[in-house]
């Protein structure tokens, strides 16, 4: 499995140069969970994939992602694989991956010598969940607002998991065009007075709270652990996990209106987006954490948060909104962007959105 490495192309053009024969890894890497796939072209004469093996692991179980990466290969893999494309969030600064939601940096160099891959390709997670929209994203998606077809027109991915990440997915020839985005750093503004007292508590002395600090996992135990203390009281749930547990059986007031207020939250900023990008191809709230609290998110304030309330409504009520588990869809979605782009075409300097599917 050793082998020279060579310089990773930066051209992120749609030039193919053909389907490549042999497999490759395609991994989707969380903050959470890191999810590996052995793919391969499928020789349906449609452009297809074919996953040969499929494991999801736990990153913290690591000291590295190659460690991770070599795991699968030595369980999974029986031939050489010199491509490999990854599906993270962070940001690439040289030769490295960097993003606070991960147990570790991502060195690209150290990954190509240590598993002896020709090619790393990088490219944002919701990047890749936008990507798997050509495919199965929306098969077993739950509907949770709006009408139940979309018009057509650009369609959003958005999840909160360890991060909150988002990717738009614009129609066109050859499949059309995926914008990563940053929009999980994007400010939070409150909505009622008790969220004003949450964001005081959070930021005393004023500033910057992004979105992804109330709309994540740990947004969530930050949430809990601030209403614990706006009434005095000391927390006694210490994982996200807990916290929804809790509320869905109704036992804990502080993790009710933590989730309460996480969902109305999550409705302003789907809201936000949806009218930003004019995604009147619909919306895809994306991984399994949503999957988890559906029947909270879908009696919580998300559709009115969402709705907004202004001129927008109109516009926004046509926008159906779903939520789909994240599963194999990560590795599908960037397994179809190193087919379209082909081999010899990755771009390790590709710009990457914070946002980290869980």
């Amino acid at each position: 499995m050793r082998g020279s490495a060579r310089d990773v192309a930066t051209d992120h053009s749609d030039r193919l140069t053909g389907l490549p024969t042999a497999p490759f890894l395609a991994a989707d890497i969380g903050g959470t969970h890191g999810r590996v796939a052995l793919m391969r072209a499928a020789y349906d004469g449609a452009h297809g994939i074919e996953m040969l093996a499929f494991r999801v692991f736990t990153c913290a179980a690591f000291a590295r992602l190659s460690d991770l990466l070599q795991a699968f290969i030595d369980t999974e893999v029986s031939i050489p694989v010199k491509h490999c494309v990854l599906a993270c969030a962070g940001q690439v600064m040289g030769d490295e991956v960097v993003n606070d939601n991960l147990p570790w940096s991502v060195d690209l160099s150290q990954l190509r010598h240590a598993l002896g891959f020709d090619e790393v390709a990088v490219l944002n997670d919701f990047e890749a969940l936008a990507y798997a929209l050509e495919g199965p994203l929306g098969v077993g998606s739950r509907h949770l607002c709006g009408p139940e077809h979309a018009s057509g027109g650009p369609t959003l991915v958005i999840g909160p998991g360890t991060g909150l990440g988002a990717a738009l997915h614009v129609p066109g020839p050859a499949g059309g065009v995926v914008l990563p985005t940053e929009a999980g750093q994007m400010d939070f503004a409150p909505n009622s007075v008790r969220e004003r007292e949450v964001l005081a508590h959070l930021a005393p002395s004023g500033g910057y709270v992004a979105f992804e600090q109330i709309v994540s996992g740990p947004g969530l135990l930050a949430l809990y652990a601030t209403l614990c203390a706006l009434h005095d009281e000391t927390p006694e749930l210490e994982a996200p996990e807990a916290i929804t547990a809790a509320a869905m059986a109704g036992h804990d007031a502080r993790a009710v209106e933590a989730v309460q207020i996480f969902c109305g939250a999550l409705g302003s900023f789907t809201g936000n987006l949806a009218m930003a990008f004019m995604a009147t191809g619909g919306v895809y709230l994306a991984g399994g954490f949503l999957s988890s609290i559906f029947d909270l998110l879908r009696h919580s304030d998300f559709e009115e948060r969402f709705l907004h309330g202004r001129s927008a409504r109109t516009l926004l009520a046509e926008i159906p909104v779903w939520v789909t588990e994240h599963g194999l869809h990560g590795v599908q979605g960037a397994a179809r962007w190193y087919l379209r782009h082909g081999p010899g075409l990755f771009a390790s300097q590709h710009a990457l959105s914070s946002g980290v599917a869980s």
